[in-house]
This record gives structure tokens, C-alpha cells and sequence, in this order.
């Protein structure tokens, strides 16, 4: 590499890789404790960080008192982002666990 050449951009290279997916809470489920600890009781599973945000408010997937602080109710929209080669994986397992969630 030439003395005068940037490094280069893995900023860039993560960002490409950012998959963002979209799920409703069912109606009649909050996430309260139970349902809250088997959503991150599947995150825990997974290799890639996953971010919730609901209700302004963002989340580590793996922290149960951050998903409890979401204060998500039934049909409250909840977006899904993970970033990394297992981005798409880890977002679609998580939706698939909020759609299959309940009370």
C-alpha cells in the first residue's frame, strides 16, 4: 500500500450489510416478561447483534430489561436491524419469533 493511501472503507462495508425488516406485535401481546425473554432467549442464539426500535425508543436484542423498556404492546410496530453476513438471517429469525409471540 502506497504511504499516501487511505485505508480502506470497512465503515462502508458494514453499512452495506445492514438489513432492516418490519414486524407488528400480534394484538393481545406485550412484551412483558414471558414473551420478552423468549424473544431474547432467540437472540441470545444468534451470532449477529440485532437492534429492536418501538415507540421511539431503541434496543439490544440480548438485554431482556431493554426489550422490557420498548413498552411494545399488540400492534405496536417494531423495526428489526442487524448488521454483518448473518444480518438477513438474524432479522427474519427475530421477526418470526415476534409474529409466533404470545401472552
Amino acid at each position: 500500500m502506497p504511504a499516501n493511501s487511505d485505508p480502506p472503507d470497512s465503515v462502508g462495508a458494514e453499512a452495506a450489510s445492514m438489513v432492516e425488516v418490519i414486524a407488528t406485535l400480534p394484538a393481545g401481546v406485550a412484551l412483558h416478561a414471558r414473551p420478552a425473554a423468549d424473544l431474547v432467549r432467540a437472540a441470545s442464539k444468534l451470532p449477529t447483534p440485532v437492534t429492536l426500535a418501538a415507540n421511539g425508543k431503541r434496543a439490544n436484542a440480548h438485554s431482556i430489561l431493554e426489550v422490557l423498556g420498548l413498552g411494545a404492546t399488540g400492534g405496536t410496530v417494531v423495526s428489526i436491524s442487524a448488521a454483518g453476513p448473518d444480518a438477513a438471517l438474524a432479522t427474519a429469525a427475530i421477526a418470526e419469533v415476534i409474529a409466533n409471540l404470545r401472552g
